[in-house]
């Protein structure tokens, strides 16, 4: 079964634009597609990818929007100035050659555009050498998704790493995050193949995981860690570790990774100016600690170097592919193991349920008017002689009547 291509949307930076540029908020483009407004906030950062009709209903929109946008343009730009009409040259007009006729009328005639007569050969002397013929560029053979993936993870997983232990200050939870934005990456490749970042793909990805408020009830991630060796980068990290997660992932992308103002706050699902604003709290909180650090060129280069002087490492894309293909596998064979077992549940269900009505046993009712029971008492006198007189005759039967005469 193949399934119908998707509708193409733009990437997540020119949806935010688009939407900026025509002086939306995310609520009210939340409205117009009849989605939430974190919805919006995760297909503006590339986290998450529209499906279905909402795709088709957000696709019309950026469109139309699109349009709208190209014709504000269109109207604020200035006109086109006028071409300078060019000035007729004068025609050549040709002069005789001085000299024999057969020297302008011999040899062989050559057009412009082809060149020489085919079978003609150049004068030795003339200067006149046939051009040789460019070689065609050699073509670079085309990578197989596995080669395109692998390329990326050796160029951005290690810096990834480093960028994740900034925010997390665990070497363990740092690798491990990378690793699974990778699998997810994987998993979803012809997505992010055609993104224009497919780095900060990841990156996004794998700062949701490592900022994640659930990683705190991991048994392993409870224990901590041994510090850094030097005192300086122990208090950087500590300051670091101190701000919040949006101040903190705010810091690492503006200062560490060094990206736009604009960018950040599209990639921490934040305005700019609250992206703004978290950057300079951040920069105050870690200035407070360490007045040194006050300069942003010299945070960028502490940061730089507390990245750089841990051991972390990365494992191998071939693993991590691997990795990622069997975690879907188990994940496919568990959601057809619950199917089976509930649609065994389902089949048991109908099969013993009852296939009539049978009405409920009514509840008793209390009978009201009958004699309490009484136990028999013992035996009076008379009645023991009654009883004994009873037996004593009961017991050879009554008398033979015989007839006598009189």
């Amino acid at each position: 079964m193949t399934r119908s291509p998707a509708t193409p949307l733009p990437p997540p930076k020119a949806r935010r634009r688009l939407r900026e540029a025509a002086a939306l908020t995310q609520t009210q483009l939340a409205t117009r597609v009849n989605v939430t407004r974190a919805t919006i906030r995760a297909w503006e950062s590339g986290r998450t990818a529209p499906r279905g009709r909402k795709r088709e209903a957000y696709a019309r929109l950026l469109k139309t929007l699109a349009e709208e946008d190209a014709a504000r343009r269109t109207r604020s730009a200035p006109p086109p100035e006028p071409a300078p009409t060019p000035t007729p040259e004068p025609t050549p007009v040709l002069e005789p050659v001085s000299g024999p006729a057969s020297d302008t009328a011999s040899g062989p005639v050559s057009d412009p555009v082809s060149g020489p007569e085919k079978g003609s050969e150049p004068e030795p002397g003339s200067g006149s050498e046939p051009e040789p013929v460019p070689e065609p560029a050699p073509e670079h053979p085309a990578l197989t998704p596995a080669q395109a993936f692998d390329a990326l993870y050796e160029f951005s997983a290690p810096a990834l790493v480093r960028q994740a232990y900034l925010l997390t200050g665990r070497r363990e939870l740092a690798r491990e995050s990378v690793e699974r934005a990778f699998q997810t990456a994987w998993e979803r490749w012809p997505e992010v193949a055609r993104d224009r970042d497919p780095v900060g793909w990841v990156r996004a990805t794998a700062y949701e995981f490592a900022l994640s408020p659930w990683q705190r009830f991991r048994p392993r991630h409870r224990q901590p860690e041994p510090p850094p060796a030097d005192p300086g980068d122990r208090t950087l990290l500590n300051a670091l570790l101190r701000l919040g997660p949006q101040h903190r992932r705010t810091l690492v992308l503006y200062d560490g990774v060094g990206l736009d103002l604009p960018e950040t706050a599209a990639e921490t699902e934040a305005s700019t100016p609250a992206a703004a604003n978290r950057l300079l709290h951040a920069r105050e909180t870690v200035a407070g600690r360490l007045p040194a650090l006050a300069d942003p060129r010299v945070l960028h280069q502490r940061l730089t170097e507390l990245a750089s002087a841990e051991r972390l490492w990365a494992a191998k894309p071939t693993g991590v592919r691997k990795g990622g293909e069997r975690r879907t596998r188990f994940r496919t064979r568990a959601a057809i193991a619950f199917t089976v077992a509930l649609i065994g549940a389902t089949a048991l269900t109908v099969r013993t349920a009852p296939t009539h009505y049978e009405p409920a046993v009514s509840p008793g009712v209390a009978v009201r008017g009958v004699p309490p029971r009484v136990a028999p008492g013992s035996l009076s006198e008379a009645e023991r002689e009654l009883r004994q007189k009873l037996r004593d005759r009961l017991q050879d039967g009554p008398e033979r009547l015989e007839p006598r005469l009189e």
